[in-house]
């Protein structure tokens, strides 16, 4: 069961607010019941609304959580009475009978000493215990089913961020490997063909190993270093691939601290290697690209491959995402990365980011990989 989040004192400062503000307009509408129903003006009953609502209420109010503190001390979470800042029934209803009749009194004494009346006691009246006790268990009531109400939405939050934050956790302990094997299977292929690239290779990638494994245990990360690790991942496919390969970034200085997942682009540059560049005899160009777009931040990836041949492929709605791609393979490959680039633009952004892959469109051919996601101007990585 998850716990309760303690509230900051701003939060129990606007609830004591709002408790304030609700029990002043119950006073005003008593008061004017009673001048409806009664004889004396409104301003008369106005103030002893006033000052009998308030008093009852400052006395109920703080021995509820006086009470509930004394009480809930010690106590695990789901053994507190009616919940966080609330005694059991038998405490609220002792403290409601307390405060109601010191309230009355309290309330009455102080308008009488002003204006110089004498108001009736709260028994010697039985319209005035009547509604003095209606008004202290109705406002309590109120007030006790919005708190839990907020404690309740409270709890759905904290569950769905839980089960989000599992989600990309699982995500992403999936994509460290499958990115590891795939270097690992290029890695192979070059031992038989070349010992000494493949030792540079090698070296290059232990280093980047360890650099990316340590960045990708946080949920997001810096722009900055999201391109120093394809910077680092492309100089090991460099080795591999030589001359064939050739890379350029494009990294605004005010996109640097956009926040972003760790190992967002790998998997498609990954893709525009192994379906793009590695079957075209010659190679080809990757470009790596952000720009902002309003408040969303833009990333392209761009090859120069031997392109798609099939239509676009945009981030599908929540509802139809599959475990795994539907369709056909690209080029004989698992569509592996693109369903997680998918999977975790949807667990993390919703309908607010979105993923298109795309032919080129130019003379040079290939393709293009679009993710738009939010980056406000003031948002950074922690």
């Amino acid at each position: 069961m998850l716990a309760h989040q303690p509230r900051t004192p701003a939060e129990s400062l606007r609830n004591f607010a709002f408790r304030g503000l609700m029990t002043q307009a119950m006073c005003l509408a008593i008061a004017l019941l009673l001048t409806y129903f009664g004889t004396r003006a409104l301003l008369h009953n106005l103030a002893y609304s006033l000052a009998i609502g308030t008093s009852c209420w400052l006395l109920i109010d703080g021995g509820i959580h006086l009470v509930a503190r004394f009480i809930n001390r010690g106590r695990a979470p789901q053994r507190r009475g009616l919940g966080p800042g609330w005694p059991g029934l038998a405490g609220l209803v002792a403290i409601v009978a307390v405060g109601s009749f010191a309230g009355y009194s309290l309330g009455s004494s102080l308008v009488d000493l002003v204006t110089g009346f004498h108001s009736p006691r709260l028994f010697q009246s039985s319209t005035s215990g009547i509604v003095t006790l209606l008004a202290a268990v109705g406002g309590t009531y109120f007030f006790y089913s919005r708190e839990r109400l907020h404690e309740e939405q409270a709890a759905a939050d904290a569950a769905r961020a839980l089960a989000l934050e599992n989600q990309l956790r699982l995500l992403q302990s999936q994509l460290e490997p499958h990115m590891l094997f795939n270097t690992l299977a290029n890695l192979r292929v070059l031992i038989s063909l070349d010992a000494e690239r493949a030792q540079a290779m090698l070296d290059r990638l232990i280093a980047f190993l360890r650099a990316t494994l340590n960045a990708s245990r946080v949920s997001l990360h810096p722009l900055s270093a999201e391109f120093e690790r394809l910077a680092d991942y492309l100089a090991l496919m460099e080795v591999r691939m030589g001359p064939r390969l050739r890379v350029s970034f494009e990294l605004p200085a005010d996109l640097r601290a956009c926040a972003v997942p760790p190992l967002l682009l790998q998997p498609l540059v990954e893709n525009a290697i192994k379906h793009g560049l590695e079957p075209k005899v010659e190679g080809g160009r990757i470009a790596v690209s952000a720009r902002r777009v309003g408040d969303d931040l833009q990333l392209a990836v761009r090859d120069t491959g031997i392109g798609l041949g099939t239509a676009p492929v945009p981030l599908s709605p929540p509802s139809a995402h599959p475990a795994a791609p539907a369709g056909p393979p690209l080029d004989g490959g698992t569509r592996y990365g693109t369903a997680h680039v998918r999977a975790r633009l949807e667990a993390m952004f919703g309908q607010r980011a979105t993923f298109t892959l795309q032919a080129a469109g130019d003379a040079e051919g290939g393709t293009l990989a679009l993710i738009v996601l939010p980056c406000p101007a003031d948002t950074a990585a922690p």
